[in-house]
């Protein structure tokens, strides 16, 4: 068999692989989490997972219910109330059972999944619910058992430019043994919320705040938003750990002390923050993850440190994975959704800056819609990369001209690899020729392209946004035309760099690779706008590559293919 042939026949076992594996082996369906009955009257029912092994500086057993009322004796089966709060960033909406996140929705961005805006709380699911513990007690407290009364009663609602409320919720054991208040601070420009609150002052009390188990999925294509769902924590000393929600089958944890602590899903996240006081020093315990009942989640929860008095506070943000947002707010809190692999992460993060700037100042200061954006940063990474592609075209010419001449050497000098060396530098140097000028040029902006391609993948500037044909530049074509038209325009590029220099090997790579990576980007679902930028850039590339065939054939011509004498 022709090495031709062995090579296309690999890449097609390759390309039978990777199908037959997804067919054979599909993923399993998330199973919908159990609706909630928010009218029931009573306590609401709520399994609190324990939290997973805490480190040596938290209690290692939970406090003594004797402490507080368990319900009912003491009249504690109140109806539950749901107190509502809006600002224009979202609405928020608590239950009076341990002033508990039963609803968190973003009127800026529209859900694809259910009718509204996006909602970051799963059916049936709650967030912020407190379980409280000291040393030498019994089981964990449960704050959600327990009716707070809630001021003001009636909500509240921020306008644009209003200033900070509070909501107060308040508990009283009837006979005075027990009390826990919680406060929320909200604003109207902001994500984050300010949170304190006062507990009994007992013997080393610690406060485990719930994450849920993740957040709700809202994307077109829910096993992307499924896969990305993680828990995150950045330790004070080392960097920031991530684990995949649908990976965890056994307990885990991050040690503390933390910066932060954060579940996200695809451009989503909700992140426990210390209390920003000056001078700063504070710190979360840890996060302790532990397996749920449904597919690709897990029961996430934080510890906050409490002091002796009681006292405790954090901050928590509910919204986008806005990068300018998070960078804000500091300690690395925009690497939540990092891009790119950890290794490269050093080489990208200044590349993704500036890749970001240039969207936001064509889609800002030009007023061009993000699908125009792409399509000129496509073409202008081509007009850009023009004469290192000239250059390197430049340098295979010669490289072709010489290799009769380097052939010859290493035929007769193939028992004498020393000479052989020395006889093939002396050749590239009588002709001009440096061997790696052909390459090189074309590997400089490899990490340029990689920044791209996170970017492009992640960025929730392009989510829900239309461009001619594709309802969502984040989401995947769904009349599969920029995957073939990709594949078409990558042909046509071979096919001109075969005309120019024809190769046995790269003739069976004309068809066989834009075949591939057709099918690869139609079985991965990529975003479209990914794909509208790949497809401009091939576009551009059509022009260079003629210029660059004719120029090359002008130079094989005025250089011919030197023999051996």
């Amino acid at each position: 068999m022709k090495p031709e042939a062995r090579f296309a026949l690999a890449l097609l076992l390759m390309i039978g692989v990777f199908v037959l594996t997804g067919i054979l082996f599909p993923s399993a369906p998330p199973e919908p989490a159990p609706a909630g009955e928010a009218d029931a009257p009573g306590a609401p029912e709520v399994q609190a997972d324990a939290p997973g092994e805490p480190p040596s500086e938290l209690p290692s057993e939970p406090p003594d219910l004797s402490v507080a009322p368990t319900g009912g004796e003491f009249g504690l089966d109140e109806r539950e109330r749901i107190v509502t709060v809006e600002t224009p960033l979202y609405r928020i909406e608590f239950s009076s059972y341990g002033a508990v996140a039963r609803s968190i929705t973003l009127p800026g961005y529209q859900s694809f999944t259910r009718e509204g805006p996006v909602e970051l709380v799963p059916d049936g699911s709650e967030i912020l619910a407190g379980l409280w513990q000291y040393q030498s007690s019994g089981n964990p407290l449960d704050l959600t058992r327990y009716p707070h009364t809630v001021s003001p009663a009636g909500g509240i609602r921020i306008g644009e430019g209003g200033g900070s409320r509070t909501l107060t919720f308040r508990f009283d054991h009837p006979e005075g043994s027990f009390f826990s208040e919680i406060r929320y601070t909200f604003t109207a420009d902001s994500y984050i919320i300010e949170v304190d609150g006062e507990l009994p002052a007992v013997e080393r009390p610690a406060l485990f705040v719930g994450m849920g188990t993740g957040l709700a999925v809202n994307e077109l294509k829910g096993e992307d938003d499924l896969r990305l769902m993680a828990v995150s924590g950045n330790p004070v000393d080392g960097g920031i750990e991530s684990l995949p929600l649908g990976r965890i089958r056994e307990p885990e944890t991050i040690g503390g002390p933390l910066r932060w602590a954060a579940v996200k899903s695809k451009f989503f996240v909700e992140v426990i923050l210390p209390a920003a006081r000056p001078g700063g020093g504070e710190v979360l315990s840890g996060i302790w993850a532990d397996p749920a009942n449904l597919a690709d989640r897990a029961a996430v929860r934080v510890g906050i440190p409490v002091d002796a008095t009681g006292s405790y506070s954090y901050r928590t943000y509910l919204g986008p994975i806005e990068r300018d947002r998070l960078l804000a707010i500091g300690d690395d809190l925009e690497e939540v959704n990092p891009y790119g692999w950890g290794f490269l992460r050093p080489i990208l993060r200044p590349l993704v800056v500036g890749v970001l700037w240039v969207v936001e100042a064509l889609h800002e200061g030009l007023s061009l819609g993000y699908g125009w954006v792409l399509i000129v940063i496509g073409v202008l990474m081509r007009v850009v990369l023009w004469p290192l592609n000239r250059k390197a075209m430049r340098s295979q010419v010669k490289t072709m001209a010489i290799q009769p001449l380097a052939l010859d050497i290493k035929e007769r000098y193939k028992d004498n690899p020393q000479r052989m060396q020395q006889e093939t530098m002396k050749l590239y140097k009588e002709h001009g020729v440096n061997p790696l000028a052909g390459c090189v040029p074309l590997l400089i902006p490899m990490p340029v392209f990689f920044a791209l391609f996170f970017v492009f993948q992640n960025t929730i500037a392009l989510r829900g946004v239309p461009f001619m044909w594709l309802p969502d530049l984040s989401a995947p074509d769904p009349l599969y035309i920029l995957p073939l038209f990709f594949g078409a325009t990558m042909f046509l590029t071979m096919k001109l760099t075969q005309t120019a220099a024809p190769n046995p090997q790269m003739k069976m790579m004309m068809y066989v690779m834009p075949i591939m990576m057709t099918v690869m980007f139609l079985w991965w679902g990529l975003p479209s706008g990914l794909l509208l930028y790949y497809s401009a850039t091939n576009v551009a590339t059509i022009p260079q590559q003629m210029l660059i065939t004719n120029e090359r054939k002008k130079l094989q011509a005025a250089n011919p293919v030197k023999h051996p004498a």
